[in-house]
């Protein structure tokens, strides 16, 4: 499958890249929008790419194999942008880009269970191997209790039938384990209204949502690698982030906002940037994307 990046020409110009620049892809992915900058820049600039996904650091790799640009690769989160530069001995860099979303090879692709219209495995994990302490989203749905799963549900999937899901979830695995995205996608089938089948967005969109947002840690990253990018960017460089749900926008925005009356940066989008109607019927996937893009004093 064809990765498409979203908002890539909107990305390149709010950048407002310079020779001599640093730039920082802390969500590398396809790496479509660092080859795209690659093939504008060449070796005038400088490029690190970050992935928790060492397949997503090798397709990136391999497509950028015939630019000329120096490229860095890193396996590991933009949570600790700040660790990853230290080692590369980089004090400062001026471009940073979060891309905080899945890649259609994340979806389609890896076998992870975060697509819930194919029958996986229930990980829905960024990484390919978890440490000792981490979890997945079949710990998860298995042993967490009904009031731990309401409240992910509704908080990071804002599903309005929150309670019926975590309910359901516990009852069902009280006679059998839930193994799969499709066992899971059926116990949300089953304890949900007919009605709900039947909208533009499946049912097991918002819980799916919330368990990788719960298994990734997904909100706590973002904040971190809000504010270990900025503080790492030079004077005058930028940060852009592009998001795809209203809880990590909302955050994006009031960060950038608390930025802005400190006066330690401008705000070069007041409003968010979203894609046209051309890259929307192109790409569906695009259609929730708002990029926000702020540059340190």
């Amino acid at each position: 499958m064809i990765h498409r990046s979203v908002l890539l020409q909107e990305v390149i110009k709010g950048l407002d890249i310079q020779p001599g620049d640093v730039v920082v892809d802390g969500t590398l992915g396809n790496g479509g929008h660092t080859k795209a900058i690659a093939d504008m820049f060449g070796t005038s600039i400088k490029q690190i790419g970050i992935d928790l996904d060492q397949d997503a650091l090798d397709r990136s790799k391999e497509r950028l194999a015939d630019t000329t640009c120096d490229m860095t690769y890193v396996l590991g989160s933009f949570r600790n942008i700040d660790e990853h530069m230290a080692a590369l001995g980089q004090e400062t860099v001026n471009k940073v880009l979060l891309d905080i979303g899945l890649s259609s090879n994340q979806l389609e692709e890896s076998g992870r269970g975060f697509a819930f219209r194919s029958d996986e495995p229930l990980k829905m994990t960024f990484k390919k191997e978890l440490g000792e302490e981490e979890y997945d989203a079949h710990t998860i749905v298995n042993t967490w209790d009904e009031d731990s799963l309401r409240t992910i549900i509704r908080s990071y999937g804002e599903e309005r039938f929150a309670g019926r899901i975590a309910r359901g979830i516990v009852r069902t695995r009280e006679l059998s384990p839930i193994g799969t995205t499709t066992d899971l996608v059926n116990v949300i089938l089953a304890s949900t209204p007919r009605f709900y089948h039947h909208g533009k967005t499946h049912p097991a969109t918002r819980t799916f949502q919330a368990l990788r947002i719960t298994v990734n840690d997904e909100i706590y990253a973002l904040e971190e690698g809000l504010e270990k990018s900025f503080a790492l960017l030079a004077p005058k460089g930028r940060l852009a982030i592009i998001s795809f749900h209203s809880l990590e926008d909302r955050l994006v925005k009031e960060h950038f906002k608390s930025l802005e009356a400190a006066k330690q940066g401008i705000r070069i989008t007041k409003k968010p940037i979203t894609p046209k109607d051309e890259e929307v019927y192109e790409n569906p996937r695009s259609r929730s994307a708002k990029l926000r893009i702020i540059e340190k004093n």
